[in-house]
């Protein structure tokens, strides 16, 4: 056993200044060579750091039993039992909840993996959310070599993806999604529960239908051909993508305000990982918000070098301020949300004692008026761009 204090005192594990000590559960494990820094630091009781190679682990809150085999970790947080291996690369804006895991080698950032997702290994995963599965033994699976490809020739990044949904998905109860190895995935894309998409396929679109296997041919044909980065093609589906994405967030963090507190709020390290989860989520939507703003920028700007731009085009950058300005009064305003008092009362009749097997155990009527709830969230966000034919939501 290694604790904090015998290998501060040796010199052996760096401590910064700022943090607060007593914020870390007197039974954490770590080995030689880690270092800790930030003053919202939070490690909860049962961790286990640093156990195949040193960690950095920079303003991150852990709940219980979390172990971090080796790597540099920063402002995420990681709910009970998640797992990362060594050589893991966690930048900000990460959420992993309960018994979601990264095997070695794994680069994330403003990434959510809701209980039990499991990567493999060599991955980058950035700036996508993904849900589904029932149990640590039916959980989403992202194969080893996978990409989640987020950066365009446009040099966008309004490219967040969704694998699953947030108000199906938290409450445990759909069939895992497969992403086969040695594979990616071009966002911003959505994929339906049950989506298996095979080792090797490089997937670009949408999965509607549930529980379909599915792969495409790579191009129908060979390429060469001029190319202009400073052009746009139709961007509508882009831009309901994003939509839809950030609906989920903001399902994802009314979920987080109303019912996980009632679950992490009897601790010290609890109330930190409720606190740090709904950070993590407001810097999602801050920065998808300002991901697609640049996007939409940079289509108008394309207008004065394109002879015939899409006419869709332009009438999304002509929609997009007034739709900007609710969509950020929406982000701003959302702690201030009245909860319908039919939520209210399923939530403040649950035992809030164990959070997975509670939320599993939900009645169907229950389940179904908090999933309407959180869709609530989603479709409020769809409508803020009018729909039409050549309408984002058309």
């Amino acid at each position: 056993m290694n604790t904090l204090h015998e290998l501060q005192d040796s010199g052996a594990l760096f401590v910064g200044p700022e943090v607060h000590l007593e914020r870390i559960a007197p039974d954490v494990v770590f080995y030689p060579g880690c270092r800790l820094s930030g003053g919202e630091l939070s490690i909860g009781p049962g961790c286990v750091i640093g156990a195949e190679a040193p960690v950095t682990l920079n303003n991150c809150q852990l709940g219980a039993r979390v172990h971090l085999a080796g790597g540099y970790f920063e402002e995420s947080t990681f709910l009970d039992d998640a797992k990362a291996g060594s050589c893991s690369h966690v930048r900000p804006g990460c959420l992993l909840e309960e018994g979601a895991s990264i095997a070695h080698s794994v680069g994330i950032k403003q990434t959510v993996f809701l209980p039990w997702v499991t990567a493999g290994s060599l991955i980058n995963f950035c700036d996508a959310l993904m849900a589904g599965g029932t149990s640590r033994k039916d959980h989403s699976e992202i194969g080893s070599s996978y990409i989640h490809f987020n950066f365009t020739p446009h040099q966008d990044k309004a490219t967040a993806s969704l694998i699953g949904d947030v108000p199906n998905g938290v409450l445990l109860k759909q069939p895992p999604i497969f992403l086969g190895g040695q594979g990616g995935l071009v966002g911003p894309s959505k994929l339906a529960f049950g989506t298996v998409i095979p080792a090797g396929q490089i997937w670009r679109g949408n999965v509607e239908k549930p529980n379909q296997l599915v792969a495409r041919a790579g191009f129908k044909r060979d390429l060469a051909m001029t190319y202009n980065p400073n052009t746009f093609s139709s961007i509508s589906q882009i831009v309901r993508n994003n939509l839809t994405y950030i609906g989920n967030i903001l399902a994802l963090d009314a979920w987080h305000r109303v019912v996980r507190s009632r679950y992490l709020s009897e601790f010290a390290f609890q109330e930190a990982c409720r606190v740090g989860a709904r950070k993590r989520l407001a810097d999602i939507l801050s920065e998808r918000l300002n991901r697609l703003d640049e996007l939409l920028k940079k289509v108008e700007k394309s207008f004065a070098n394109d002879p015939s731009p899409q006419k869709e085009n332009q009438e999304l950058v002509q929609q997009w301020a007034k739709a900007k300005e609710a969509l950020t009064k929406l982000i701003e305003s959302r702690d201030a949300v009245v909860v319908p008092s039919e939520v209210t009362a399923i939530v403040n009749a649950l035992p809030a004692k164990e959070y997975l097997t509670e939320v599993q155990a939900l009645s169907e009527v229950d389940s179904t008026i908090l999933n309407l709830w959180l869709t609530y969230h989603v479709a409020t966000v769809e409508r803020l761009m009018p729909s039409g034919r050549n309408s984002c939501c058309g």
